[in-house]
């Protein structure tokens, strides 16, 4: 595997943000904010008609096309992230990355890699970083 800075990781689209498994989720998580599985409950707080993804959701989509990257998610060693915005149900989301550092030792390299999520057509709504351990082969 040929690994450099600049390189762009493919990407992972998400063709639309079911809202049942947010409320699936919010009952596995004991999550109770309403924003999540009541549509009622996100107008009026004046944030549309739509409910709101977890934060976690947003972040699993990120760390799975960067786990397919690498060879498996269990290659993560390290991540960070920053919320921008709100991912609603129904948007078609894209999370991408870009390698930014590669150290390389006897028999692996350590990948970091700038993060993010973005609605297509719409705004980037995470932004972080990853490092990866990446066997050679």
């Amino acid at each position: 595997m040929s690994i450099e800075v600049g390189q762009v990781l493919p990407s992972r689209i998400i063709d639309g943000v079911d809202p049942e498994k947010m409320k699936l989720l919010s009952a596995l998580m004991r999550d109770p904010n309403p924003i999540h599985f009541d549509r009622t409950a996100v107008a009026e707080l004046g944030m549309g008609d739509k409910t709101v993804n977890q934060g976690p959701s947003n972040m699993a989509y990120v760390l799975s096309m960067l786990g397919s990257w690498a060879g498996g998610v269990d290659r993560i060693t390290h991540y960070r992230f920053r919320f921008l915005g709100n991912v609603f149900e129904g948007d078609r989301l894209e999370a991408g990355g870009v390698v930014t550092a590669v150290r390389e030792t006897s028999d692996s390299f350590e990948v970091e890699c700038s993060l993010t999520l973005t609605v297509i057509d719409g705004a980037q709504v995470l932004t972080g970083a990853g490092t990866v351990t990446i066997d050679k082969e």
